[in-house]
């Protein structure tokens, strides 16, 4: 790492992003000392002003480039205008302008994340039908995955096939990778390949290799109930995903399975009383892993994306436009994603 500097990206700006990024300055001063916003001036005025509450809003001090970071004053949030100014856009409405702010503040950040020019970007929530409203490039991506997968592998010169990335979703008692992301529950069927799985057990030996300093334990959920009962229940089990781990298992992985995904989580979920007997479950589908995860409450929940050439974290839950512009989002997820990426990065 040669630059200390985080950028959280502002989000959606209709939604709850601007407000928690706003809620975290306020409340945990000292993490957030080598963060910057890469969005709008305005927009964090008005998060400022809410979270303030009627009481005296936190500065904005306006960064012409990140180097102005070091003159920073403490007490101030940091933001760096990422392009011509948001238009004012009112809470909880999906707005096209907005989305196609969000877009920008990601490819932006993604950009400077892929030249050196800051150690990590954690992203607040973005809202996909505003990004599919602002049109191309937007348009063509269902989420912050995809975006920064296409941005990372174009700077690469290389296509989006040649870059597999993995969704990990963690807290402090679980972490779970995810074979597909965004697609259909039919089509993550069809995703159940064993390409797809060994590319996914490898991107994340890998990634948390390099966070544990040691081999990760890794369990991997069956697909059918049971994980297919030797065939009775469904055949991807010892056609697909048995083949894969052994596959994996032979170039020296500590992975295991497949195992039944009703039980798989509570065996790797790590408390007090009950040390996991595994450091990350890897999961077919999106609900299957992510479900476990979120129950177990998203204001600790990270979204880590494993496989690129640059580390982002990201809160775990949406925009929530039903609650935006109230003051009363829940910032403890975005929190845990700064902390996430600082220690990601070997920040202290």
């Amino acid at each position: 790492m040669t630059t200390p500097w985080i950028a959280i990206t502002l989000g959606d700006a209709a939604g709850i992003g601007p407000e928690i990024i706003a809620r975290c300055y306020q409340q945990a001063p000292a993490l957030m000392r080598n963060c910057f916003v890469a969005g709008d001036v305005q927009a964090m005025r008005r998060a400022g002003r809410l979270v303030a509450g009627g009481g005296l809003a936190a500065p904005i001090a306006v960064l012409t480039t990140i180097g102005d970071m070091d003159r920073i004053p403490p007490g101030c949030i940091p933001v760096l205008q990422v392009g011509p100014a948001l238009p004012e856009v009112p809470y909880g409405v999906v707005s096209a302008v907005a989305g196609e702010f969000a877009g920008r503040c990601v490819v932006w950040a993604a950009d400077a994340a892929l030249r050196g020019d800051i150690a990590a970007l954690v992203t607040a929530p973005l809202h996909k039908e505003a990004m599919s409203a602002a049109g191309a490039p937007y348009n063509a991506y269902p989420g912050h995955t995809e975006l920064l997968q296409a941005r990372a592998a174009n700077a690469r010169g290389l296509s989006i096939d040649e870059m597999p990335v993995r969704m990990m979703l963690a807290n402090h008692e679980l972490r779970t990778v995810l074979v597909s992301i965004h697609v259909s529950l039919r089509q993550a069927l069809e995703a159940i390949t064993f390409d797809n799985i060994v590319d996914t057990l490898r991107i994340t030996r890998v990634a948390l290799r390099n966070a544990l300093g040691r081999e990760p334990r890794i369990a991997v959920a069956g697909l059918n109930p049971h994980a297919g009962e030797g065939g009775l229940f469904g055949e991807e089990e010892t056609e697909i995903i048995e083949p894969a781990i052994a596959a994996v298992g032979s170039e020296g992985a500590d992975v295991y399975g497949p195992i039944a995904p009703d039980t798989v989580f509570m065996r790797a979920r790590n408390t007090g009383d009950h040390p996991g007997e595994f450091d990350v479950v890897v999961a077919m589908y999106h609900d299957q892993g992510l479900i476990p995860v979120k129950y177990l409450g998203v204001e600790q929940g990270v979204n880590v994306t494993l496989g690129l050439p640059l580390v982002r974290t990201s809160p775990d839950h949406g925009t929530a436009f039903d609650i935006a512009g109230r003051g009363v989002a829940d910032y403890r997820s975005l929190l845990e994603a700064v902390d996430t990426a600082q220690r990601l990065v070997k920040i202290d």
